[in-house]
């Protein structure tokens, strides 16, 4: 299994919710034809991350990690199993995913924002007609980080590896700190796993 902060050391901040209290957008009001034509790409992929030992011990200390928060164990696994997952495909640290989930929507599956952002991370539903799959249900778990992932990793590519301003702009926030300090302020609180102070010293500067 590949270490969580191995190819993203360079870049540790998503930026998940709304200005002034606003529910995250997780997308820009205007579609993004280049966000478009990757995330077209990366949801038709039906290749899946294959558990291996590492991935199991990682699962039982997040499980135990999730359970204030999700009261049905077989939920909490299906969320920690996906986010594991679907963080790798876009080499992303899994442990960032879960603390931009808890940020947007609480692991609120059916949570929907004032601006119609659904799910888990909060995904904008303008994108499944964007990538023609309106069939896409966003409340379910797979499809919802799916399409939150690939949406961030743009982001982050877009930034050059910068997770504050890919933070920010997931948000829908760009140029404001406030979104990527309550995502790492909320990793560190409860899914720090030793490697937070490395992966964010490397991108703090050029927020």
């Amino acid at each position: 299994m590949k270490s969580c902060g191995s190819k993203v050391l360079i870049c540790v901040s998503i930026a998940l919710c709304s200005l002034c209290g606003l529910p995250a957008l997780a997308n820009p009001a205007t579609p993004d034809p280049d966000l478009r034509a990757f995330l077209e790409r990366t949801i038709n992929d039906a290749s899946s991350f294959a558990d291996r030992f590492e991935a199991e011990v990682w699962l039982i200390d997040m499980e135990h990690r999730l359970k204030p928060l999700v009261a049905n164990r077989a939920q909490r696994f299906n969320i920690l199993r996906t986010a594991h997952q679907e963080a790798h495909r876009m080499e992303l640290p899994p442990e960032l995913i879960l603390a931009l989930i808890e940020v947007e929507s609480a692991f609120d599956r059916f949570a929907v924002s004032r601006a119609g952002a659904q799910g888990l991370m909060q995904v904008m539903p303008f994108w499944k007609q964007e990538i023609g799959r309106p069939a896409d249900n966003l409340t379910q778990v797979e499809t919802n980080l799916r399409y939150g992932t690939a949406i961030l990793a743009h982001y982050l590519k877009r930034e050059n590896g910068n997770l504050h301003r890919a933070l920010a702009r997931y948000n829908g926030s760009l140029g404001k700190n406030w979104y990527p300090q309550r995502v790492f302020t909320t990793w560190r609180r409860r899914w720090y796993t030793g490697d937070l102070a490395i992966q964010t010293g490397a991108v703090t500067a050029g927020n």
